[in-house]
């Protein structure tokens, strides 16, 4: 049976596409991006840094192996849409416990299925990531369009992704105590630092140097998140008075929040980088690393020179900023995802590098 369209989505440059809702069927306005990884939908829905925006899988179906209780990245998925060319409420999976339908209508995320998902993101490659409202089939076009110019995209998204209150991890062979600043961090870094012999205070991401360092950690990190990074202000001061006190790691925004805190700059790029097979090259050992990522925004190479920063790896798609350090500190960032959920393990040695830094640091 052909499915019934009964929704649409309209991108500020007044392309349309016709879909069948499914999830949540309110009307929504976001910022439309795609993700090319085949598998790994469940993490990508509840990855808090796809906070505010609607994600097109490039994979053709989405939903075939349900959703398992011990994949979440968050207990809040904060995503506000996908777009895919089949949904499938059926799935096969002895770990599976609910349909993606009922879990998207569970936290109020937005679907709409039967789009020519090659058609939008090549749109999205050549237009660029934008705003899109996702909508009902009849609301009239002139509408539709006036919606988007009146609605402007939020800033407060690490905000609203972060953790409100200080969250304590306990490793049972703990060697090293850890203060991670969520920016909305997924779930899976915590449990690499609690498989490193880690434990890990979680806290907010405006939590300031002072307060972690009543805390006494062996390291720092500073998560993953959604947004621009000159949008924490706050977390870019509290990592700047932390250089030199402790070795400090950082992931995707992270990563970013590191580069603005030594002076350098970052912007935005055309489309991002989401998908799970992006070629690293690593500058420190000239191998290659295939790697999984989820960003809008990169490090600025150039502003790196003036900055006692040293870029360590490089995107070979685009050859943007993937890795950035400063020895003298102890300081180092990658702005692909080590902790590989969604994607590949190359990049898993970047926790035992961490690792190792603190032990130097300890024995010093």
């Amino acid at each position: 049976m052909i499915p019934q369209k009964d929704r649409k989505i309209i991108l500020e440059n007044g392309s349309q596409y016709l879909g069948t809702g499914f999830g949540d069927k309110k009307e929504t306005v976001i910022e439309i991006v795609f993700n090319t990884s085949p598998v790994g939908y469940q993490e990508i829905l509840s990855d808090p840094s796809y906070t505010d925006q609607g994600v097109v899988f490039t994979y053709p179906l989405i939903g075939n192996y349900g959703m398992a209780d011990d994949d979440y990245e968050t207990e809040n998925p904060s995503i506000s849409a996908i777009i895919v060319r089949e949904i499938n409420f059926e799935p096969s999976n002895f770990r599976s416990t609910k349909t993606l339908d009922e879990v998207m209508k569970q936290y109020g995320i937005v679907g709409i299925s039967d789009i020519d998902t090659r058609c939008l993101t090549r749109e999205i490659r050549n237009y660029g990531s934008c705003k899109a409202l996702i909508t009902d089939i009849n609301t009239p076009y002139e509408k539709a369009l006036e919606i988007l110019k009146n609605t402007d995209l939020p800033t407060d998204a690490v905000k609203r992704a972060s953790r409100k209150e200080k969250t304590e991890y306990t490793s049972p062979d703990s060697k090293f105590h850890i203060v991670a600043i969520d920016c909305g961090m997924k779930q899976n870094i915590v449990r690499e630092l609690l498989k490193c012999g880690c434990s890990v205070t979680v806290v907010p991401f405006d939590t300031t140097a002072e307060e972690i360092k009543a805390m006494r950690p062996d390291g720092v990190f500073i998560s993953n998140g959604p947004g621009n990074p000159a949008d924490v202000p706050e977390t870019v001061k509290t990592v700047k008075n932390l250089h030199g006190f402790c070795p400090i790691f950082g992931i995707c925004l992270g990563h970013q929040i590191i580069a603005l805190s030594y002076g350098a700059e970052t912007y935005k790029l055309k489309f991002g980088h989401r998908g799970g097979n992006h070629p690293v090259k690593n500058l420190l050992t000239d191998k290659i690393e295939i790697t999984s990522q989820n960003h809008s925004y990169a490090v600025d190479c150039d502003s790196i020179k003036n900055t006692p920063l040293e870029i360590t790896h490089i995107n070979l798609l685009d050859k943007t900023a993937e890795g950035i350090e400063c020895k003298k500190d102890k300081v180092f960032g990658v702005q692909y995802h080590p902790e590989s959920a969604p994607g590949p393990q190359d990049s898993a040695y970047l926790f035992d590098r961490f690792i190792h830094l603190m032990e130097g640091n300890r024995n010093a």
